[in-house]
């Protein structure tokens, strides 16, 4: 890997850039009264000499292919980041900094991507930051191999706390990262010794973190003193000569500067208060009449960097411009849409397929037309079908492919796609819907930064049968609906699926969760004109079956995923009593949603009051659909070990159960 020269230490200049981090951090804490001054005081070194001598970036070019990354996984030193930001000149302007954690600024309390110019990505619960420099390394590398060291070569540091190191999302990842010889991380560990509720002793005394990254592969250099310059840059100048992904164990002062809470938990994530500003201020020298003070030195090292910066992606454009790759470059940048319906698979009607192995089957048809699709499994590939075809794994030394083993790591598979996401890929994960629960906090993270990864979650519900209620999902469907901007959608056979796909490689501002079942199901047959077309399920919900005389249908059933095919075959059954039913396929209720009143209406004809929802999951929900006149077929409990068969009849999940339960509403 090639690196850019490090410019020489002007300590006077290093040391006025963490004094400014002090002051701009004790005084927007202060004037929030609410914060954590501990990390950015404590930090100050570090961050200053990363940004002043080695991170690579271009203030004016926020989102330059080739920028160095820095993350800061300990997102409650936020002040840190944003006092950097200020200094560098990313648009963060003082105004930001005296609005701190309030109401619109952009000084959030933890840092939001896509919210702050600069900021890599969202960190709040300690660990995913990490995890996602883990995926931002292994982008670069990917995009290295693909296009080009001269156009993709660049480094991800992150500043990593004790709860970060503690927090097991972190040591997944990290075990990924060892293994997969990620070179292009430097992780800086702040190791300070305080928690919130005391030193660190009380819970992680026995632990040496340097010793378990160096046998997650890592190299690890130990007990760097975090506020010497000159032992700072000796440690990241060897780290990013090692092939390894290098972590330097900082041993640093929290709050350093505070006369009285520097060292003790009081200073972890509350403000100094008045007295002990007044007191921080006096002994590092930051004027007390200026509030929000800077030195101008700062400032001018900065503009300095920022020039350098900007002649390196200069230079850049020229290197794009002079590339074979060029092309190919700018379409994985740009991302056109790609219209994949000429290569949708054709399901045949009457056979039956679980819809894993079909979403499988359209994963792979649209896949050589979306180069930016990759991902993997929680080492689940050959039960979820999501190995893509044609390519190789990603593996140490060679991340050309496309497939990724994640290996039995449900959180850091998410921390890592979005990281992936984050760096301009499409990432898939896929595992059991039961072990979503594992990796909720990174599916929720993808929501809140709109990232474009697709969540692939099989064996959907009680009927894959044998292995019983801890492994049979019941309430997850429901879980993940709760969270604001993912898509969730649970396609009713082969047709639905390739659809399902289709969105979800067309999304981009926000995560998509696809559910797929274990059993199989028929393919439902469209071709006759007594089905609609799958591609209804582009709107959420659609008449799926409507009723057969043209009239106004007496009652709507409405079903998901696998229960579909159930009432379909129940209102045969209803109709040939003489009623007039309507089924309605709902596999995703977010898409259904957002489409305007008329069509919702149109659906769902507000007079029609009896309804039944038929989905094998708790009911949570679906009330709005029911209605007081209509119910819910679902489960309000576990399940249990048995065939699928026999738990189909057992929890009334049958054609004759819908008929009867679409009978007693009248």
């Amino acid at each position: 890997m090639t690196t850019t020269q490090a410019t020489a230490l002007d300590i006077p200049a290093l040391e006025k850039a963490a004094l400014a981090i002090r002051s701009l951090s004790i005084d927007a804490i202060e004037a929030s009264d609410s914060g954590h001054p501990g990390l950015p005081m404590g930090c100050a070194e570090a961050a200053s000499l990363i940004y002043l001598n080695h991170l690579r970036y271009d203030p004016k070019r926020p989102d330059w292919p080739n920028r160095d990354r820095f993350v800061l996984s300990a997102g409650h030193g936020c002040m840190l980041l944003y006092s950097l930001l200020h200094l560098a000149g990313y648009g963060l302007d003082k105004k930001e900094i005296e609005n701190f954690r309030q109401l619109g600024s952009k000084t959030p309390g933890h840092p939001e991507y896509g919210h702050t110019v600069g900021v890599e990505t969202t960190t709040g619960p300690l660990g995913q930051g990490a995890g996602n420099a883990v995926g931002m390394g292994l982008a670069g590398l990917m995009l290295g191999d693909r296009f080009g060291k001269d156009l993709v070569d660049y480094h991800v540091y992150a500043i990593c706390s004790d709860g970060d190191m503690m927090e097991g999302v972190s040591g997944e990842a990290c075990s990924f990262a060892g293994h997969h010889q990620i070179g292009n991380l430097i992780f800086l560990y702040d190791d300070n010794n305080i928690s919130i509720e005391g030193r660190t002793d009380i819970t992680f005394k026995g632990e040496n973190v340097g010793k378990r990254y160096e046998a997650y592969g890592w190299h690890v250099q130990h007990e760097v003193d975090g506020h010497d310059f000159e032992a700072l840059n000796a440690a990241i100048e060897a780290a990013k000569a090692d092939p390894r992904p290098s972590l330097i164990v900082m041993q640093t002062t929290i709050g350093k500067g505070s006369p009285n809470k520097a060292d003790t938990p009081g200073i972890h994530g509350s403000p100094l208060g008045a007295d002990e500003a007044k007191l921080t201020k006096e002994a590092l020298g930051i004027p007390l009449d200026q509030p929000f003070w800077v030195p101008q030195e700062a400032y001018a090292a900065y503009e300095a960097r920022a020039k350098e910066g900007a002649a390196l992606s200069a230079a850049w454009d020229e290197a794009l411009r002079a590339s074979s790759k060029r092309a190919e470059f700018e379409a994985f940048l740009r991302k056109a849409p790609v219209d994949l319906k000429p290569h949708r698979p054709k399901a045949e009607p009457g056979k039956s397929a679980a819809t894993r192995k079909t979403a499988g089957a359209a994963e792979n048809a649209y896949a050589p037309h979306v180069p930016w699709l990759v991902g993997g499994s929680a080492d689940l590939a050959p039960s979820t079908n999501t190995l893509i075809k044609d390519t190789t794994a990603v593996k140490a030394g060679d991340f050309s492919g496309r497939n990724i083993h994640f290996g039995v790591r449900e959180h850091g598979m998410g921390a890592i796609c979005n990281g992936l996401a984050v760096s301009g890929f499409k990432p898939f994960g896929a595992t059991f819907l039961q072990f979503s629960d594992y990796m909720r906090a990174s599916v929720r993270l993808s929501a809140l930064m709109k990232l474009p990864c697709v969540w692939i979650y099989t064996h959907d519900s009680i009927f894959l049968g044998e292995d019983g209620p801890t492994h049979q999902p019941v309430e997850h469907v429901a879980a993940l609906r709760a969270i604001p901007r993912l898509t969730v959608i649970r396609p009713a056979d082969a047709d639905e699926a390739a659809v399902a796909w289709e969105v979800a490689i067309a999304k981009h501002d926000g995560p998509v969760a696809l559910i797929l079942t274990r059993q199989n199901l028929p393919n439902l047959d469209r071709g006759d004109g007594k089905l609609a077309a799958a591609d209804g399920l582009e709107r959420g919900g659609y008449v799926l079956r409507p009723e057969k005389d043209g009239r106004q249908p007496e009652l709507i059933l409405i079903a998901t995923g696998s229960e579909v095919h159930i009432c379909a075959a129940a209102a045969e059954k209803l109709e040939a009593a003489g009623k007039s039913v309507r089924v309605v396929s709902m596999p995703s209720v977010e898409l259904f949603e957002a489409q305007d009143t008329a069509y919702r209406d149109q659906v769902l004809p507000p007079t029609v009051r009896k309804r039944l929802v038929v989905e094998a999951g708790v009911p949570m929900g679906w009330s709005r659909y029911a209605t007081e006149d209509g119910a819910i077929l679902g489960i309000d409990t576990f399940g249990e070990s048995a065939p699928a068969e026999e738990l189909a009849k057992h929890f009334g999940f049958t054609a004759e159960n819908v008929v009867k339960r679409a009978e007693l509403l009248g």
